[in-house]
């Protein structure tokens, strides 16, 4: 139908793993079942649509009654199927598992992949989504061939199955000709429609007239009548399906939407008026509506799910969460004024939060459902609110567990001074499946709940994937209209009653084996989640003992190096902490006094205490203790006598302490004045520069303790390294080594190091007075600048005698060092280089410019020698090239460029040109640089691929105007410049051996085969026909396509001047052509025929051909002008009693007043010369070997609207366009209404052969013919279309 039209949208997989915890490692049991009850289906990537027929086919008592029933002894054993001669029907007794798991098994979603591995899916066709309405007929029809022999062969066709009766009646003898069909589901028209029932009145009220030109032959009468077609339901089904046709094609767009108009349904539906007269009661065909499968999104993506009516009652139906609102907060109101203040102060987080958890019916809230309940009290988040203040949630919880408590192995939190008892605790999601009642609530609200009774039976649910959730009644009409609207209804019979013993029993007609087996499986799952909670609540503790650690510069650090001074302990969360003083107890044999558990954190200046866990009752978790927490074990008082702080607000700080060093002999020089290593303690050599030393302090420490703990003199001075002149970075002026500290004021001695927001790394510089003494140190007001020394400020040069070339001697490469500062210019770097290098002496009156290399070794540009080095870009302690050739000016440019073609790597030549001068002169230059001269020649750049691209348009323009930079490349190419507007257009020869003057010219190709070895051929088949290689399909029809070369024309040429340029082409000449209305000019798509160009004096632009695009000519025996609505078809007449055409011929069709059937008819039967009652036609569909029939009825009369609905060929479902085949059958000599051909049948055989390929996971057989490919701009990936299908094996 749509093939995997519909791509996953947003709802694509519904996640299934747990919001709370995670597992340390992988394998995590699926979730229980939520409070619905329910169980949902897992995706596979894009089975939506299978899940939602499913949950259908589940919720339909009758057809999981009636499936059950059929036992092992008629379907046989899963494990027998892989066995030799086993006949075991896998399909249903997959399905019996499933719904045998949905039912029973307490998981939230069940997988499907069984089910799909027995449809013979790969893993593949579970991310490819189909259409629901075909996997329904599909998957009904896989069933019934699964079945044959069974005593469930029919139960399909009984439940579901109906019958049409179709019926004519002559309006002159009253004779009524009947035929009955049988149905499936009713597909009923979405478009121009509002309802269904004004659907269901078009196709079985109204009727369809045969009057004026458009009469019926009478078998009676014996002539032609006028007659009355008409529709009605004669045997209605238990079940009744209405498919929704919600998707369309736009002719005008050319492309598929999706009807989003209103489309109401009833909830009950009354059928007699579309039924056969009987004397049977309403009740007969009366149905309630229980199942609507909602596609959301567009039509080329979407996402399914499906509201369900539970009929049986198995789930557990609440009011939505945005219903019950309204009728909680009554409730919510009450309890507040009982538990808190009389007014809740929403500043106050502990109000807050107490008055929300005793709002709760349970007194207790789920942790991860607190922060939601707040935004709804408050109107805000606690990161927005509380957060600065408090800081997270959990520790304002902790810090007050005088207040709340954690509960249920600390998945939900309560009030200490009103814990929840085991009678109000909320059950767990497996007890609330069996034990859950709606009427377990207050009183005022349960008196509520009651004067709004929920009917019997009348309980509906969204099914979407893994999630299911309770609906009410009028969610259902908000699905009649939008992109997320009803696609599938399911109907019942109001006299279908379910037996009392059926109603909230799961078990009920689920055989005993699949009972077991559920079982089974649930003692597994158990089994599985406690091992999981087990694994899953042990915490890694790091047990720090007091005894391994001393108090260094604020921070506890390991005595020993070598040894961490830690202790890994793993514990079960759930246990108190006295449990965990106990177990360190027994490990610390030789513990002496009091134990004191404090949580540490490693902190780069070392450990740090926190908060001492003191409430031996409270567990880990509510101690706020979690895996990898680090616990120090200590007397809590000192460490090693000496006392220890503990505290945020005591967190030590990793300061770096710089202090000045001055070299011993102030004169010394380094070497050469080039090397320049630094070191974390000083310069090389005993040069001046700055020691560097990492120091702890706790935080809390004025600057002043911290001045005293470095010895240093009160007269010291205390600098922070200014912002905007960090180490490292270059300052002003001198390119580097220069930077900034800011001088503290005396008054910040006083402040600690967290006011003054002093953190780990930041530096900080002592100096004493004397100091600025110095040139290395400068006070300017309160901001002290270091100069570090200019041992750091040099450039590399690396002399290159031949450019671009690597294969060099390792000796002919010199290198040396310049020394240079950000103001020095280029030139100066080059001047040094060449007299250090002596290079005026080796090589006397040569030029040589200075270039910097990428990282892949290529050299760039060369640099502006007038520049300085700062400007130029060019960063110090770096390496330059220094190469034979000039160097560009401040206005010139540096540009690479080739003649004819890309250049390759290295190949290209380099050219200085003035920025301001034009294309026309850099283009001379060019010609002159290469020693070329004469017109014919114009500029193209390179495109992203490095391939030649657009020509520079503009000759006058200058390059700087066209944005041509430094280093770019340019190639030089020989023709005239192109004018603006032109097409570049490939043109292809149509060869048709049924034209004699085709033959001739291609006896003109053969003999010229020679000097066009490497001409391109490619074989279509006119009329539609599809490639083919096959020496069997080669029909009389068969035509080639042989490239005779490309034309340049502008797009305001006519398509007249275009064939007129065509005709001259050198491959053509030998072609003649009294005018330019014998030829025919195709536009080419792929490999196709795709339309005829008309219009003679129509622009290439109004005939929207771009550059590129591929063009075919076909000479004519006679003039042709094609109008607008005029079609050009190839027809072909069957030889009546065999399987074959007589040869094809070109009509032209005109469709500009009429384009239904019967002008179509009309048409052919004056070509041919007989009536057109007897002609029976069908357009042929090449790409899939079939033919589709051209209905006789051509128009529908509507009784109620009284206007005619005409039925155009050119649309939907035929869409006849130039080139198709049409094949036409003599009704009066041949009454075989079979239109295949055994051409048609080989085709239909090898596209099966090439579907079983792809679905083992082959590569199917491609054509390897060559041909003219259309550049197409970049489009929306989509996948490709496949068709749905389920394999089933042989039962008969």
């Amino acid at each position: 139908m749509f093939g995997n039209l519909f791509e996953e949208e947003e709802e694509g997989f519904a996640s299934t793993s747990s919001r709370g915890r995670t597992a340390k490692g992988g394998g995590e049991p699926p979730p229980p079942r939520g409070r619905s009850n329910l169980c949902g289906i897992k995706n596979q990537g894009g089975t939506c649509y299978l899940n939602s027929l499913l949950q259908t086919l589940l919720f339909t008592p009758e057809f999981r009654e009636e499936l059950f029933r059929l036992g092992p002894e008629e379907l046989g054993y899963l494990e027998d199927k892989d066995k030799p001669g086993a006949k075991v029907r896998v399909i249903p007794l997959e399905l019996q598992r499933l719904f045998a798991s949905l039912l029973l098994v307490n998981q939230l979603s069940a997988s499907t992949a069984d089910l799909t591995d027995s449809f013979g899916w790969n893993s593949s066709e579970g991310t490819n989504q189909h259409d629901v309405q075909e996997l329904n007929r599909i998957l009904f029809s896989a069933l019934e061939h699964s079945l044959v022999g069974t005593t469930g062969s029919t139960f399909i066709h009984r439940l579901y199955h109906g019958t049409i009766v179709n019926s004519i009646v002559c309006k002159e003898c009253g004779n009524v000709s009947q035929r009955q069909e049988d149905f499936l589901d009713l597909t009923l028209c979405v478009c121009g429609v509002s309802s269904l029932e004004e659907a269901l009145w078009n196709m079985f009220v109204e009727e369809e007239l045969f009057e004026g030109n458009n009469l019926y032959r009478c078998a009676q009468c014996d002539r032609l009548v006028t007659a009355a077609k008409s529709a009605k339901l004669s045997k209605l089904p238990p079940f009744m399906t209405m498919s929704l046709l919600r998707f369309s094609f736009d002719f005008a767009k050319c492309e598929r939407y999706k009807e989003t108009g209103r489309y109401s349904f009833p909830f009950t539906i009354n059928l007699r008026p579309f039924c056969e007269q009987t004397g049977a009661e309403d009740s007969d065909y009366s149905y309630e509506l229980f199942s609507v499968i909602i596609h959301k999104g567009g039509c080329y993506g979407g996402h399914y799910h499906v509201y369900i009516r539970d009929i049986d009652q198995l789930g557990h139906w609440e009011p939505p969460d945005e219903e019950c609102k309204s009728k909680i907060q009554k409730k919510l109101k009450r309890e507040v004024k009982e538990v808190c203040e009389p007014k809740l102060k929403e500043d106050d987080p502990l109000s807050v939060l107490t008055a929300i958890i005793a709002q709760e019916p349970s007194k207790s809230v789920l942790l991860d459902q607190l922060g939601q309940k707040l935004m709804d009290k408050i109107g805000s988040s606690w990161s927005k609110k509380f957060r600065k203040q408090y800081g997270p949630i959990g520790k304002f919880l902790q810090s007050h567990n005088d207040v709340f408590m954690l509960v249920s192995h600390g998945t939900r939190v309560a009030l200490k001074a009103n814990p929840p008892s085991p009678g109000t605790e909320p059950p767990s999601p497996a007890e609330q499946t069996t034990n859950s009642d709606p009427r377990t609530l207050s009183d005022p609200e349960a008196a509520e709940q009651q004067q709004e009774p929920e009917q019997e039976g009348s309980h509906w649910f969204d099914l979407n994937d893994s999630t299911v959730t309770s609906i009410r009644e009028s969610d259902i009409e908000k699905q009649f209209q939008g992109k997320e609207s009803a696609y599938m209804l399911f109907y019942r019979k109001t006299q279908l009653h379910r037996p009392s013993e059926a109603l909230n029993n799961p078990q009920y007609k689920v055989p005993l084996h699949l009972i077991q087996m559920a079982q089974e499986e649930n003692v597994k799952l158990q089994q599985m989640r406690e091992e999981f909670e087990a694994t899953n609540n042990t915490v890694e503790l790091r047990l720090h003992l007091a005894t391994s650690y001393r108090l260094e510069n604020g921070a506890l650090q390991p005595i020993s190096k070598e040894q961490n001074g830690s202790t890994t302990l793993n514990f079960d969360r759930r246990k108190t902490v006295g449990d965990l003083r106990l177990a360190i107890y027994q490990m610390q044999e030789l513990w002496e006094g009091d134990m004191a558990l404090t949580v540490a954190k490693s902190l780069p200046a070392g450990l740090h205490l926190y908060n001492t866990v003191t409430d031996d009752s409270v567990s880990l978790y509510s101690a706020g203790i979690l895996t990898n927490s680090d616990l120090f074990v200590w007397n809590g008082r000192e460490v090693c006598g000496a006392p220890v702080l503990t505290g945020a607000e005591w967190e030590p700080v990793l300061l770096t302490v710089v202090r000045p060093v001055l070299a011993e002999d102030g004169d010394q020089e380094v070497e050469d004045g080039l090397e320049c290593e630094e070191r974390k303690g000083s310069f090389e050599n005993g040069a001046p520069g700055l020691k560097r030393e990492a120091r702890g302090f706790a935080g809390g420490s004025t600057l002043g303790e911290v001045r005293e703990a470095l010895g240093e003199p009160k007269e010291s001075l205390l600098c922070q390294e200014h912002k905007g002149g960090k180490r490292g970075e270059q300052g002003a002026g001198e390119g580097g080594g220069a930077s900034g500290w800011r001088l503290f004021p005396p008054d910040d001695m006083q402040r600690t190091l967290k006011e003054l927001s002093l953190r780990d790394g930041d530096a900080l510089l002592v100096l004493e007075p004397q100091s600025f003494d110095s040139s290395i140190f400068t006070l300017n007001g309160d901001v002290v600048t270091v100069t570090t020394p200019s041992d750091c400020r040099w450039l590399q040069v690396e002399f290159q005698p031949h450019e671009g070339g690597g294969g060099e001697k390792e000796e002919e490469r010199r290198k040396m060092k310049v020394p240079a500062t950000g103001n020095m210019l280029l030139c100066e770097v080059k001047q040094r280089a060449i007299e250090e290098l002596q290079l005026q002496e080796q090589f006397p009156g040569a030029h040589f410019c200075l270039r910097q290399v990428d990282c892949t070794g290529k050299l760039l540009p060369p640099v502006c020698e007038e520049l300085s080095v700062r400007d130029a870009g060019v960063r110090l302690m770096t390496t330059l090239t220094l190469c034979p050739g000039n160097a560009p000016k401040a206005s010139q440019l540096f540009l690479h460029f080739s003649v004819g073609t890309a250049p390759s790597a290295g190949m290209e030549m380099d050219i200085i040109v003035e920025n301001s001068c034009t294309v026309k002169e850099c283009l001379k230059s060019m010609l002159d640089f290469v020693g070329l001269n004469g017109t014919c020649w114009h500029l193209r750049r390179l495109d992203w691929c490095e391939e030649v691209g657009e020509p520079l348009m503009d000759e006058d323009a200058s390059l700087s105007e066209l944005k041509i930079s430094n280093g770019d490349t340019l190639v030089v190419t020989e023709g005239q410049l192109p004018p603006k507007g032109f097409l570049k257009l490939s043109v292809w020869l149509h060869l048709d051996p049924r034209n004699d003057s085709a033959v001739s010219m291609e006896t003109h190709f053969n003999q010229t085969e020679n000097s066009h070895t490497e001409e391109q051929m490619l074989e279509v088949v006119t009329g539609g026909e599809t490639l083919s290689h096959s020496p069997s399909l080669r029909a009389g029809n068969m035509a080639e396509l042989r490239s005779v070369g490309q034309v340049e024309i502008s797009d305001e040429a006519t398509l007249e001047d275009l064939k007129t340029q065509v005709m001259t082409l050198p491959a053509l000449q030998d072609m003649c052509l009294p005018t330019t209305a014998f030829m025919r000019v195709w536009q080419l798509e792929g490999q196709r025929l795709a339309r005829i160009l008309r219009g003679q004096q129509l622009t290439l632009r109004k005939l929207k051909l771009t550059s590129g695009t591929d063009l075919c000519v076909q000479q004519l025996l006679k003039e042709e002008d094609l109008g607008p609505k005029e079609v050009l078809l190839n027809v072909k007449m069957r030889v009546p009693g065999e399987r074959c055409y007589y040869p094809p011929e070109e009509l032209v069709w005109d469709a500009s007043r009429d384009s239904s059937p019967r002008s179509l008819r009309t048409c052919l039967a004056a070509h041919y010369g007989l009536s057109p009652d007897s002609l029976l036609l069908a357009k042929h569909q090449p790409d899939k070997h079939t033919w589709e029939e051209i209905s006789n009825w051509s128009q529908q009369v509507s009784k109620k609207k009284k206007k005619k609905k005409a039925e155009s060929l050119l649309g939907a479902p035929f869409h006849l366009k130039d080139g198709d085949t049409i094949g036409i059958k003599n009704l009066l000599i041949d009454n075989n209404r079979e239109f295949l051909t055994l051409e048609d049948e080989q085709g239909q055989r090898m596209l099966r052969e090439q579907a079983e390929q792809r679905r083992k996971g082959g590569q199917s057989a491609g054509s390897d013919g060559v041909g003219p490919q259309k550049k197409t701009g970049p489009t929306k990936s989509r996948k490709p279309e496949v068709a749905l299908s389920i394999n089933v094996g042989e039962f008969r």
